[in-house]
């Protein structure tokens, strides 16, 4: 069952950061009750932006160590570093918001998934023995 939730969730991040440059772009709006706390103030939207490498990161290497042909050690050594930078995604954006008493339930539930599920993912793989 991890498996799926951790493909539809880097699937759904590489979603976001598409749907994020067609944004910017002006090839589409979004309603402003969805979009993240301050998301017009020029300084978050350059934190939020911030963000691109370590999601993109997360959910490259992720998506790699599932459905990629490297040796299955390199795979869970990219599984393991894939569920470590998710798991510090999650964390920057909450204590973001924590510092800035900022409170969302849908950008804390997004990110709470992202934290959870990779400690879940980070347990199942140290667990797991080690590929040959």
């Amino acid at each position: 069952m991890l498996k799926p939730l951790l493909t539809v969730t880097e699937v759904g991040m590489l979603a976001y950061w598409l749907l994020a440059a067609t944004l910017a772009l002006g090839i589409v709006a979004i309603p402003a009750e969805y979009m993240y706390s301050d998301h017009t103030n020029p300084l978050v939207v350059a934190w939020n932006w911030s963000f691109l490498p370590i999601d993109v990161a997360f959910a490259g290497l992720g998506l790699y160590s599932r459905f990629g042909s490297g040796s299955p050690a390199l795979r869970h050594r990219l599984a393991l570093i894939a569920a470590t930078l998710m798991f510090c995604a999650g964390v920057m954006a909450i204590s973001y918001w924590i510092m800035t008493d900022a409170f969302d339930p849908l950008w804390w539930g997004l990110n709470l998934w992202l934290v959870l599920l990779s400690m879940a993912n980070l347990g199942h793989l140290l667990r797991a023995p080690l590929p040959g």
